[in-house]
């Protein structure tokens, strides 16, 4: 009879791996070299380690089923070559091996202003003269590019270590990056949730973001698979939980600090962030109204046992500032350049929370040991 390579892989569909119950094909344990001499046959299987349990008996399978499906004259026993798949590097303990302090910045839910949160205590550490990094981890609603003001800008690849990096963007003195600047920004991104996570890792690592004191991460709303793939890809210091005083809000935040003071994730929380507190109108600067409540974030910070950082007072002109690429910490870079003290209200709560962030810090890198990335499964 004429042999040719499909008849062989035609009987091997018939062999499963008793570990998974699939198919040899199914498990891409056939090599491509299927070897055909009259009525010799010759080919390898692949098998993860040497110490599998099942190599011999699926080898014993292999060989019948050619004898069995193919025919009985055919040469295959003592054929079968075993090959071994390549070890797949480990990745190291830290891939940011310059960064001192990894901060995460939460929110229990959407709309509470964690972005712009985000975006002004970057800007303020950078005005204090500290190596400040930013990743825009909400890959499905990036913002920072436009909080930026570098929604056009092009992403470049720079040479270091004797290989190519994608280098952030850098922009009032904070290193940037964000899927924003790969993605089209009229276009929502349709990821399943293992893209995203992969395109989240490759921003993190496969970026020369180089030495750092605070690499701050603004991380979607809620809880998801972004948040595990973080904790799994990088030891995070701590994380600062950003709320309103609205009780729906607090409620989430809630369930957000549950979910990383939980034993399988255990990231310290550095402080919660009350967000829009009160409202102050500009001609009356003296009077306070509490349009989402008054002092829920205290009460909450208070009840969990976790510092508040900051209060962050409702101004328009903090929204306007973002949307305009302008940042309102950006007043500090202008005064830090001139040596003047803040004068800017707005500026200046967000450089105490930026303070009040550096404290924390300081607080839990002595009091507790390096944090370890997490293994979630």
């Amino acid at each position: 009879m004429t042999l040719y390579p499909n008849l062989i892989l035609d009987a091997l569909k018939n062999v499963k791996y008793p570990g998974n119950g699939k198919t040899l094909a199914e498990n891409n344990m056939i090599e491509d070299d299927i070897r055909i001499d009259g009525n010799k046959v010759s080919f390898s299987l692949i098998f993860d380690k040497p110490t599998d349990p099942f190599i011999k008996s699926v080898v014993r399978a292999a060989e019948a089923a050619i004898t069995t499906f193919v025919s009985p004259e055919v040469e295959i026993k003592g054929n079968i070559s075993v090959k071994y798949r390549k070890p797949v590097a480990e990745q190291p303990e830290n891939p940011l091996p310059g960064v001192k302090n990894i901060i995460g910045i939460s929110s229990g839910k959407g709309g509470v202003g964690k972005s712009t949160v985000a975006a002004n205590v970057a800007i303020a550490l950078a005005a204090k003269g500290y190596k400040v990094g930013l990743l825009d981890a909400d890959i499905f609603g990036p913002s920072m590019p436009k909080m930026f003001g570098v929604e056009d800008e092009t992403l470049y690849m720079v040479n270091q270590e004797g290989r190519d990096w994608i280098e952030p963007v850098e922009k009032y003195g904070v290193k940037m990056l964000s899927i924003g600047f790969v993605v089209n920004k009229e276009s929502a991104v349709l990821w399943r949730g293992g893209m995203a996570s992969n395109a989240l890792k490759q921003l993190i690592t496969d970026a020369w973001w180089g030495d750092l004191d605070y690499f701050l991460i603004d991380m979607p709303p809620g809880t998801s698979d972004i948040h595990l793939t973080l904790v799994q890809t990088l030891p995070i210091t701590g994380v600062v939980v950003v709320s309103t005083p609205q009780e729906v809000a607090l409620a989430d935040a809630r369930k957000g600090i549950a979910m990383f003071e939980s034993d399988k994730v255990n990231v310290p929380i550095l402080g919660l962030v009350e967000n829009m507190a009160w409202f102050t109108p500009a001609p009356h600067p003296d009077e306070k109204y509490y349009i989402f409540g008054n002092g829920g974030g205290a009460r909450l910070a208070e009840k969990l046992g976790v510092k508040l950082l900051a209060q962050i007072p409702l101004v328009a002109e903090i929204c306007e500032h973002v949307d305009e690429g302008n940042p309102t910490t950006t007043a500090l870079v202008t005064d830090s350049m001139t040596g003047q003290d803040p004068v800017n209200p707005e500026a200046l709560a967000f450089d105490e929370l930026a303070s009040a962030i550096v404290e924390a810090c300081d607080r839990r890198n002595v009091s507790l040991p390096p944090t370890e990335k997490v293994n979630v499964h």
